[in-house]
């Protein structure tokens, strides 16, 4: 039997398609870059180049001469007597001053630190009726010719007044440099003050 062909479907015209114009209403343009001009070597002096030519080029010179280092600051006439200026501590209300050729440790019941280097602190009771003073509560020493006061992690802290500043409460363990005039309230009314330096007696 022979096959028939004739059943096949011709498509119709395929309608043509009218190009479309690309949307660009999200299309983000950036501006143009400029291109960064073009670095050029550095180029040394003539003469420079004509000595480094001339002799071989080394990068770390084989001997070094010590120069003296100039001080901006000149240097105390006397050291000793520099050395000799001690800063004074005095609680209020107290009569007496204490000065500071040895750290000074205020508190309730103060006890010296489990580790001692040298001449152990000077350990100085308060009256703290509400016990707002800790056992151990603050130290204050003398580092050259700078004063140093530091919370020994008392329980309610300390306050700190440097002159001209307003006042501010230490944190746990924290250390401040003051000067003479500072005022260092650790509560109850137990108010330490910063003497200026003197000559030992």
């Amino acid at each position: 039997m022979k096959q028939d062909f004739d059943d096949t479907i011709t498509a119709g015209q395929r309608p043509s398609v009218q190009p479309t114009e690309p949307d660009l209403e999200d299309t983000i343009i950036l501006a143009s870059r400029k291109r960064p001009a073009a670095v050029q070597p550095f180029a040394r002096p003539a003469a420079a180049r004509s000595k480094s030519s001339a002799q071989p080029s080394s990068r770390m010179p084989t001997q070094v001469s010590a120069q003296p280092v100039t001080q901006s600051r000149p240097a105390p006439a006397n050291s000793a007597e520099t050395s000799a200026l001690h800063y004074r501590v005095q609680l209020d209300g107290a009569a007496g001053t204490h000065n500071l050729e040895y750290p000074c440790v205020f508190g309730r019941d103060p006890r010296p630190p489990r580790i001692v280097r040298g001449v152990g602190p000077r350990l100085i009771a308060v009256n703290s009726p509400t016990r707002e003073v800790s056992e151990t509560h603050i130290e204050i020493r003398q580092l050259g010719a700078s004063v140093i006061v530091t919370d020994l992690r008392s329980t309610n802290g300390s306050v700190v007044q440097v002159p001209g500043n307003a006042a501010r409460k230490l944190r746990q363990g924290e250390s401040v440099v003051v000067s003479a005039g500072t005022l260092v309230d650790i509560g109850d009314g137990n108010i330490i003050r910063i003497l200026p330096r003197r000559r030992l007696e």
